[in-house]
């Protein structure tokens, strides 16, 4: 068995401005690690395609994706809100990463590969039910989820949320839904400062302090999570990767390094191993450093094709 791994040109034609740091250059980076690695050589590369109307509806109401139509310019950009901007090619990179999880998602549980990653952008864990935000349009980790819950008939889904930023849209789309647990840490206080202290029963919320040491990192995340998911059971592990927790990234304040990642990747998979068949899939979110970026992308793929 494999780790399928998809990527597409097209994800990098999404560009929201030379200084922005949600940039191409981010794809760039991973791709050109995994070469020099000859990590690329281990993995099942897989060109995605296009989330359909019908699978983006079981998540955003058509009133929202209309609205993201309409506001798409045919030139120049648009501001959906102050950190996030539309350019004639979003949509279609925002849709291709959104099938890409689809499509990973359903190789998965057919068995034709045990785990995937999806090196997709724009990122989507902060894009709520009807609202885009941090960078994000569509849910992506979200709408694995629930394709994975009516399409496939999954009764119980897990969600690990690693990024530094907290899934906001994430909790906003699955929060109450007792098909679905999700895990999810997170510097804090820090953006986007909302579902933190609402914690419905399948929300493992562990927010960490800015400068906290990746051992106590650990210690939270191993003490918060490993039971609650044990206990769970779940039949698929979805994985909104953020290497942004990472300490050379500009963004946050928190100290992992790419062993951390490559802890954090074990850990799960052992979860994966004793409930679900191995099944993994996991969707790139955050990292701004290119470096720690790749490399942590890097320790994480790794554990996946070692799990495979």
């Amino acid at each position: 068995m494999t780790t399928a791994f998809f990527s597409h040109d097209d994800f990098q034609k999404h560009n929201m401005g030379a200084e922005h740091p949600e940039s191409p250059e981010r794809l760039i980076a991973i791709i050109s690690y995994l070469a020099d690695m000859n990590l690329g050589s281990e993995l099942d590369w897989v060109r995605p395609e296009e989330i359909t109307r019908d699978q983006l509806l079981k998540v955003h109401p058509e009133t929202y994706l209309r609205q993201l139509d309409m506001m798409q310019p045919t030139q120049g950009r648009v501001f959906t809100d102050p950190d996030t901007a539309m350019m004639p090619h979003t949509l279609r990179a925002a849709r291709l990463a959104a099938g890409a999880n689809v499509q990973a998602v359903d190789m998965v549980l057919s068995g034709q590969a045990t785990n995937a990653f999806i090196a997709a952008r724009p990122p989507g864990h902060h894009a709520e039910r009807g609202k885009s935000m941090g960078f994000c349009f569509y849910n992506n980790i979200a709408l694995a989820a629930y394709h994975a819950l009516t399409f496939h008939g999954l009764e119980r889904v897990a969600i690990v949320d690693f990024d530094v930023h907290q899934g906001n849209g994430t909790v906003d789309i699955v929060q109450e839904d007792e098909r679905i647990l999700m895990c999810s840490s997170f510097q804090h206080p820090f953006y986007p400062h909302s579902h933190v202290y609402r914690q419905p029963e399948n929300i493992i919320n562990s927010p960490i302090m800015a400068g906290t040491s990746a051992s106590d990192y650990r210690k939270k995340v191993e003490a918060d999570w490993l039971h609650k998911l044990q206990d769970f059971k779940p039949q698929l592990v979805l994985v909104s990767a953020g290497f942004d927790s990472h300490k050379l990234d500009p963004m946050a304040n928190l100290e992992l390094e790419s062993a951390d990642y490559r802890w954090l990747t074990d850990m799960l998979t052992s979860v994966a191993h004793d409930t679900a068949n191995d099944r993994i899939v996991s969707t790139l979110e955050g990292g701004y450093h290119l470096k720690a970026l790749a490399e942590g992308t890097g320790a994480h793929l790794e554990g996946l094709v070692a799990a495979g």
